[in-house]
């Protein structure tokens, strides 16, 4: 099972949030869609399932309920996750900075 721990990070995942994901997520509570969906509220919702963002019928079809595990899955390779994204993320391949970022 995955878990964030003391160990992670917040400053540095803020700061990797806003050098490798602010271009295109908001995180604010009525931050709205950018190039990518909103993220806030991101915890226990599905995949595809934010209002007015069009996703790929492989985010809509995914099914899974995002929580730090699956979220770190997915960051660490956006593509291999969820085949057919249009994520242009190459992914976080350093555990710890998916936790960083999560945290």
């Amino acid at each position: 099972m995955y878990s964030i721990t003391v160990a992670s990070d917040i400053k540095k995942g803020a700061n990797l949030f806003k050098t490798r994901c602010a271009q295109c997520h908001t995180v604010e509570k009525d931050g709205g869609n950018k190039i990518g969906p909103a993220l806030s509220g991101l915890f226990g919702r599905k995949t595809g399932s934010v209002e007015g963002y069009a996703y790929t019928d492989a985010n809509k079809e995914k099914g899974i309920e995002w929580n730090d595990q699956t979220l770190s899955d997915y960051l660490e390779n956006p593509k291999k996750y969820i085949p057919g994204t249009k994520m242009a993320f190459g992914g976080l391949k350093k555990e710890k900075d998916r936790k960083d970022l999560i945290a």
